[in-house]
Order: structure tokens, then C-alpha cells, then sequence
């Protein structure tokens, strides 16, 4: 029979959400030039991550790009977004490095000399063309950047038998600063 304490414990182990103190998204940073809204930011992973990946733990890192309009009395309007899926798998034994990255209609796949320069890539979006300022109403404008990690120790049944058992290995988000699109149309 198990003593309250121990079943305490069991709950706030296997049933509480991760905790993602170690990683961070930089950015957002967004741009706008040539009527085109761009956005750049990187992901940064903590010491434990990095040691799974290089012991040969394939990650599936997926990157939700989202672009809300701001509404002073209604809640934030989610105008559109673009989602990323970044693999990286990693054989320690052969030292080979390969990334795929797949937006849902182009898929590349990648071999690295180093794991350095696979997170490097897999890590970092540079001046992605998120939308083009004549399709959007005028207004008051920001990127919402949502990063998780999937974890990969439970079967996918479990999700469904456990719906307060959390999937996420760890789940971040992130919003720029506000920008304003004037008289777009």
C-alpha cells in the first residue's frame, strides 16, 4: 500500500508539466522591408538537451511563426502563422550529423561535419518571409514564436488514456515587440 507521501510524489513527478527553465528562444527580431514582414530569432537549449542530442537521442523540434493583430478590448487576433518540424538526428559511433526541416510543403535534409554546426542551422531562423503588408488590414501588429519538443518515451496511446500526462518535453513562447502597419491596402 502506498503512504500518502509517496503517492504526493508519484502525482508531482509523473503528472505535473516540464518545466523549461534552460531553454530560451533570442528574438524574435522582425523587419520590414519591401512591403514584406521578415522574422529572425534562434532557439537556445539547454547543457542536457545538447548531451541527449550528441549521445544519439533523435529530437523533433517543431517552430510555430505566428502573426496576431493587437485589439485594445478583444483578445488578440491570430491573423496567420507557418509551422517548421526540424529533426536532428545524430550517430555518435559513424560521427554523421543530418537535420531535416519540413514547412509542410518543402522538406530539406542536411549532413553536418559537426554538432555545432547542425544545432547552429537547425537552431536559427534568419529572414523568414512571413507575409506581405498588402494583405493586411491596418493596425497594430506583433510575432508570436512557440517552440516545443515532443518527448519520445511514451507510446502516442498514452496521450489519450492520460490527458493531464503532458507531451511536451518542453514548450516555449515568445512575442516580439509591437509593430504597426499603416494603410496597407
Amino acid at each position: 500500500m502506498l503512504r500518502p507521501l509517496t503517492l504526493v510524489f508519484f502525482f508531482c513527478f509523473f503528472f505535473l508539466p516540464v518545466i523549461s527553465e534552460g531553454q530560451t528562444i533570442t528574438g524574435p527580431d522582425v523587419k520590414l522591408s519591401n512591403n514584406d514582414i521578415h522574422v529572425s530569432f534562434s532557439l537556445v537549449l539547454e547543457d542536457k538537451n545538447i548531451q541527449e542530442i550528441a549521445q544519439g537521442i533523435d529530437k523533433e523540434l517543431k517552430f510555430y511563426i505566428d502573426l496576431f493583430r493587437v485589439w485594445r478590448i478583444w483578445p488578440d487576433e491570430f491573423v496567420l502563422g507557418k509551422t517548421y518540424i526540424r529533426t536532428l538526428k545524430v550517430d555518435p559511433i559513424k560521427k554523421e550529423y543530418v537535420a531535416k526541416s519540413n514547412d509542410g510543403s518543402v522538406q530539406i535534409k542536411k549532413r553536418f561535419k559537426s554538432l555545432e554546426s547542425m544545432l547552429s542551422w537547425t537552431l536559427t531562423v534568419k529572414d523568414l518571409k512571413l507575409t506581405n503588408t498588402r494583405e493586411l488590414e491596418p493596425g497594430q501588429y506583433f510575432v508570436k514564436i512557440t517552440t516545443e519538443s515532443k518527448i519520445r518515451k511514451f507510446p502516442p496511446v498514452i496521450g489519450y488514456l492520460f490527458i493531464f500526462l503532458s507531451e511536451n518535453e518542453f514548450k516555449i513562447e515568445k512575442d516580439s515587440a509591437f509593430f504597426r502597419i499603416e494603410g496597407a491596402r
